[in-house]
């Protein structure tokens, strides 16, 4: 009863600062502002990019320290999370399902909430969780047994709470919520355990369903009206159109990095993972909408286009990896680094293909991507083998792959600079080993149907970050790294590059040159993206330090050698000297 007194306090306005709250207008405008960061990706589009110039290639050297935040105890393990920061008063996230609210400018800590996790919950991915979305005087973020909660932002007082799916079945949730023309849009986590993926839309301060749509073919949507009673609003696709069989109803394709949102287009973009099972033999078609970009009219839920990226995976590729919209020449486009190694850039208002090049210097599946049809050139022996061919029946033909199943990248998410016209992108060059395996569906079970080995190509890089022309397909520069790279990136107005390093090193570059100009140790191994932001002046880079994630869980050889990192659970931020 008392959270839905507060909801309703909170939907008219009441218990909250008139002058502090969030406003969907000044979530729009989060890319230009610079005295707050309200989005997962500074700005809906997610680019990434600050347009703040008081840090720069002339003054880098002398940031320091402004503060730390330790997030205690002994949950110190994968820690994935973008800060947001709104009327000097940071909110971020921990592992397993924290959050913290903390003085932006002193690193004092205001409040903390710990959400209460049931036993046997099913992250595949570590116990991570990317961050929280501000509306109103709410701080909104999802939890790992597939929840929301909304918490008040001055008290930490949870607001409204509502949940997602049955965790039991494989559903979890980690990603940022978005907030779009007033909409709380969140994905779904669990495709290596057969769910369906969706896109749900919720009234952000109360928690109430406004439509779903969801990412697997044949699967219905719906919209859901002031009182919560649903009405059908279309099937997704055509139902068995590119699935065979029954196999459309475990078909996976979670959304489980969260979405973009571009306003010129009225249109937000989430990627769809794999399929389910791994096995590719036993679902001969495209199967979409897996590994593919959705884009959702955000006003009626409906799909205005898709574009699939890797039709009939089997490799894992998913294409959950964030499209971030920017302009050229007058028209929206898009930019996509995605886990099979190509990068994408299509027409963010029609879907159209425009170019793709590969980012990474090693794929075997397919040779690239046919312009015209927007599909890739395949490498038929590029496939694990099925499994039926051969003598036992237990094991198909293994294969050797790059990239890897965990891509050539990954959840970290790259920036765009409108300046410099370049996508800065944190790639990986690893490969596999893998095979196809028989598999049936069971609820809550791991629903893979193939075993695989991550290996390392070079002795002396996995990492590199590369700065990418997305009209010409060229690498401007490259600055590459001994472990994998896990963190995402952030670009300034001061021309500048930040990114974190699993060694434990926040480091800036010349956004042109690619010079690295600035480093710093945290401590422990970073796998978030940094921000920037400003008060009273001055400039300041945060970021969260904490190894953890898919890497030491899931990568094989890769994992041994990274196997010296130490865990951790900070926040770290720093402004120049005086």
């Amino acid at each position: 009863m008392r959270l839905k007194l507060l909801a309703l306090m909170m939907s008219l306005g009441l218990g909250s600062a008139a002058h502090a709250v969030v406003t969907d207008q000044m979530i729009k405008n989060d890319a230009k502002s610079t005295g707050d960061v309200l989005s997962w990706g500074l700005g809906t589009d997610g680019q990434r990019y600050s347009p703040l110039k008081q840090i720069n290639p002339s003054t880098v050297s002398k940031l320091v320290p402004a503060w730390s935040f330790s997030f205690g105890g002994e949950k110190q393990r994968g820690q994935e999370s973008q800060p947001v920061i709104h009327n000097g008063k940071m909110f971020v996230t921990g592992s397993y399902s924290r959050i913290y609210a903390l003085d932006a400018k002193t690193g004092a800590k205001l409040w903390k909430y710990e959400h209460r996790l049931p036993e046997g919950i099913m992250p595949c991915c570590d116990v991570i969780n990317r961050g929280a979305a501000l509306f109103d005087n709410l701080v909104i973020f999802a939890t790992l047994d597939a929840q929301l909660v909304a918490l008040n932002q001055d008290t930490g007082d949870v607001v409204w709470k509502e949940k997602i799916d049955d965790y039991k079945a494989g559903y979890s949730a980690s990603a940022a919520p978005l907030i779009a023309e007033g909409l709380l849009l969140t994905g779904v986590s669990g495709g290596e355990f057969g769910v369906v993926g969706r896109v749900e839309a919720r009234d952000p301060k109360t928690g109430a369903m406004v439509w779903s749509r969801p990412t697997v073919e044949g699967h219905m949507g719906y919209k859901y009206d002031k009182d919560g009673n649903k009405t059908e609003n279309g099937v997704s696709g055509t139902q068995g159109q590119t699935w065979p069989g029954d196999l459309w109803k475990t078909g996976g394709a979670a959304t489980w990095l969260g979405g973009t949102y571009n306003a010129k287009t009225g249109l937000a973009y989430f990627g769809a993972g794999n399929p389910a099972p791994w096995n590719s033999h036993l679902r001969k078609g495209d199967n979409l909408f897996s590994c593919s970009t959705v884009a959702i009219d955000v006003k009626t839920g409906q799909i205005k286009w898709h574009y699939q990226n890797t039709p009939n995976d089997g490799w894992d590729f998913d294409g959950v990896n964030e499209f971030v919209t920017y302009e050229d020449g007058g028209k929206v486009l898009g930019g996509k680094a995605d886990r099979n190694g190509f990068f994408y850039v299509n027409d963010a208002k029609t879907g159209q293909l425009l170019n793709a090049f590969p980012f990474v210097k090693k794929i075997t599946w397919a040779t690239g991507i046919d312009l015209k049809t927007g599909k890739p050139n395949l490498i038929p022996e590029g496939r694990p083998g099925d499994p039926t061919a051969g003598a036992d029946g237990k094991k198909g033909q293994s294969v050797f792959s790059a990239p890897s199943f965990l891509g050539g990248k990954n959840q970290m998410p790259m920036a765009y600079s409108p300046e410099t016209k370049l996508f800065y992108v944190p790639a990986n060059e690893w490969g596999m080993e893998i095979w196809n395996e028989p598999i049936t569906y069971k609820k809550g079970a791991a629903y893979l149907g193939a075993g695989f080995t991550i290996k390392t190509l070079h002795d002396d890089h996995i990492g590199a970050l590369r700065a990418i022309d997305p009209k010409t397909g060229k690498i401007a520069w490259e600055v590459k790294n001994g472990a994998p790279l896990w963190g995402g990136v952030l670009t300034t107005g001061g021309n500048l590059v930040f990114w974190g390093t699993p060694e434990g090193y926040l480091q800036a570059a010349d956004a042109k040159t690619g010079k690295v100009v600035w480093k710093f140790q945290t401590g422990s191994g970073v796998v978030a993206p940094p921000v920037s932001w400003e008060e009273n002046g001055e400039q300041y880079i945060s970021v969260v330090s904490g190894w953890g994630g898919a890497v030491p869980l899931w990568g094989g050889e890769v994992a041994k050698k990274v196997n010296y990192l130490e865990q951790g659970g900070s926040v770290w931020v720093f402004k120049l000297a005086k």
